[in-house]
């Protein structure tokens, strides 16, 4: 009885879903199929590069239902596009209109109108009147597709009959505005309780107060326990950061023999539940906003720590007092003087030692392979000058001139050195999301290890002047920057132990060490200077240094190194670079090693690709 009861109730949920579905489900056309064409043209027409696209969450709205509507209980939330600093949002999926090609001019309006820069206008209702009215003023061909798609648009509508008297009149307000965006004069409250036009662009979702922080890594550096596929929630949803309970609150029991010593005291809160929801991933599904909490629980299986630098007997030796860097703060447009203090230190525990074992016969072979690229120098004979006479040449003419018929000839010879003028720097990322494991045994810091044994080994047998540098970051006041080899120290058993020695360190504020890298590349005297940047993922930090603002500083920090001729290019082992790369370095000043135990082999061959280019 049970089993019909279930087969009915999902029959009928069919059938109403079904009569109140008024979208055309064969012309569907999602943001994955337009992604590629949405964001050139974002780009293209103005948009901000460093915006990422991605899907719009969906909000509670209230808008006029028709009857197997409300009976299905649909209609209540709609995926609305937004657009701010760091995100442009649209909707996952648009099936509007019964023509594929409709829907997609929809997402292509969302993106030319996203592009369009207005001075600051209050109420996002007559911002999206103004954005269209800047487009079809800019480009006259938009006109005629924004009036071919509001026209078909309309009908689709409910009627003006069909809405209570209330909305009759707001309805022909917001018609009108769509049809003529340049005289619209309309307000948020004109829309409320209709529906909503789908290529305008609405308020953001994401929270204005961010005030409350997370003062722990990122949850792209935290090792967390992998979810079953089942579980993995692709609902986007609204969401704020909370104050946390502070777990003082409730009733206080004192007992004299329960303090802490100052050395004892460590500040956990054990009123929070860290066992394990197995109802999280449905419990977010059906939740319209969700509240992040600024702690890093999330079940029994592990404890992460943030402590504080490692004490001064367990870390490297500090160079000096520190630099102070500028860093670029793209809300106000400019560099911010001495905003960073660069520190850096000098592994001086690292015994000295020779290639590991295991890297023993690569090393031969990568040696014996650049050798053989290692320049020549050669005379060059027969020459009409140059450094030296050839004697040869000079007594036949002297024996010609005697017998009288002496004949001018080229008689010098002309030393070719065919030098490359070049220097390399080689900058590795050395923050803790370096300390997962590749295999059973390997971590990524063994294999980037390797890969500057390897990268070092190759340029020492070829003969190019080189440096390495590793770097890590524990917020703006302390950039970490690792000395391992510099210009005018030789490549020895002294470096390769430091190699050897790396050890992850905090986080990725990438730009502060492009800039110190620039400085001291600048300085060389070759007339063509490389850094190599060697990383592992997007740039991070504890403080504000995530998202746009760290992309921004870095891509600022790689115009200041090509402006000061240099020749920066990244090699990254991170499978999502292509989304961020092209944005910091361009198209081609960038390179993905898809398979990260590949990478002490390629990196030496890359270099060698990148000098038989330039």
């Amino acid at each position: 009885m049970f089993e019909v009861e279930e087969w009915v109730g999902g029959l009928w949920h069919r059938v109403v879903t079904g009569y109140a579905d008024d979208r055309y489900a064969g012309a569907a056309v999602t943001l994955t199929q337009m992604r590629k064409e949405v964001g050139v043209l974002y780009r293209a027409l103005g948009g901000e590069r460093a915006v990422r696209i991605e899907a719009a969450a969906e909000r509670p709205v209230t808008l006029p239902r028709t009857l197997w509507q409300r009976v299905a209980g649909s209609h209540r939330r709609l995926a609305l596009a937004y657009l701010d600093e760091e995100v442009l949002a649209l909707p996952e999926a648009i099936a509007l209109f019964p023509k594929a090609e409709l829907n997609r001019e929809i997402y292509r309006m969302l993106a030319a109108v996203a592009a369009q820069s207005l001075p600051g206008v209050s109420g996002w209702a007559q911002n999206a009147c103004l954005r269209y009215a800047a487009l079809r003023a800019a480009y006259p061909a938009m006109r005629a597709r924004y009036d071919a798609m509001v026209s078909a648009y309309i009908p689709l509508r409910a009627t003006l009959e069909s809405l209570p008297p209330t909305l009759q009149d707001k309805e022909s307000r917001l018609r009108a505005a769509m049809l003529s965006p340049e005289t619209a004069l309309i307000q948020d409250a004109d829309i409320d309780g209709l529906q909503p036009p789908p290529f305008w662009l609405y308020s953001s979702l994401r929270a204005s107060d961010m005030s409350v922080r997370r003062d722990v890594a990122s949850d792209a550096q935290m090792q967390r326990p992998p979810a079953a596929p089942e579980e993995k929630v692709e609902k986007k949803a609204k969401g704020e950061y909370v104050q946390d309970h502070d777990g003082d609150k409730g009733l206080l029991v004192f007992r004299l023999e329960n303090l802490f010593s100052w050395s004892e005291y460590l500040k956990l809160d054990r009123t929070a539940d860290d066992s394990t929801d197995e109802d999280a991933a449905r419990i977010a599904e059906d939740l319209d906003h969700l509240s992040l909490s600024t702690q890093e629980f999330g079940g029994g299986q592990r404890i992460k720590l943030n402590l504080d630098l490692p004490s001064a007997s367990e870390d490297d030796t500090p160079l000096g007092p520190g630099l102070h860097l500028p860093e670029w703060d793209y809300r106000s447009r400019r560099l911010l003087p001495d905003h960073c203090l660069l520190q850096p230190m000098l592994d001086h525990r690292a015994p000295p030692c020779a290639p590991p074992s295991r890297l023993r016969r690569v090393v031969r072979e990568v040696r014996a392979r650049f050798e053989m690229m290692r320049p020549m120098r050669v005379w060059r004979r027969n020459q009409a000058d140059g450094e030296e006479i050839e004697m040869e040449r000079w007594n036949e003419f002297c024996a010609d001139r005697i017998a009288g018929g002496a004949v001018e000839q080229p008689m010098f010879k002309s030393f070719n050195g065919r030098l490359r003028d070049l220097d390399c720097l080689l900058l590795a990322d050395l923050s803790m999301s370096t300390d997962a494991y590749v295999d059973n045994d390997r971590r990524v810091i063994d294999v980037i290890g390797d890969a500057l044994l390897l990268f070092s080994e190759a340029l020492d047998a070829v003969g190019d002047r080189f440096a390495l540098y590793g770097f890590s970051s524990c917020k703006r006041q302390h950039v970490r920057f690792h000395v391992i080899k510099n210009f005018a120290e030789p490549y020895t058993d002294v470096v390769r132990g430091r190699i050897v020695g790396l050890r992850p360190g905090f986080y990725t504020r990438i730009g502060a060490a492009i800039r110190q890298s620039t400085i001291i590349l600048r300085d060389q005297k070759a007339s063509r200077r490389l850094l190599l940047i060697l990383t592992d993922g997007k740039p991070n930090d504890l403080d504000l240094y995530e998202g746009r603002y760290g992309l921004e500083d870095t891509r600022q920090a790689v115009l200041e190194a090509r402006r000061a001729g240099l020749i920066p290019f990244c090699i990254t082992v991170d499978k999502e670079a292509g989304e961020y790369l092209p944005f910091l370095f361009g198209d081609k000043g960038y390179v993905l090693v898809n398979n990260i135990e590949r990478l002490p082999r390629e990196l030496p061959q890359l270099y060698a690709t990148l000098m038989e280019g330039k």
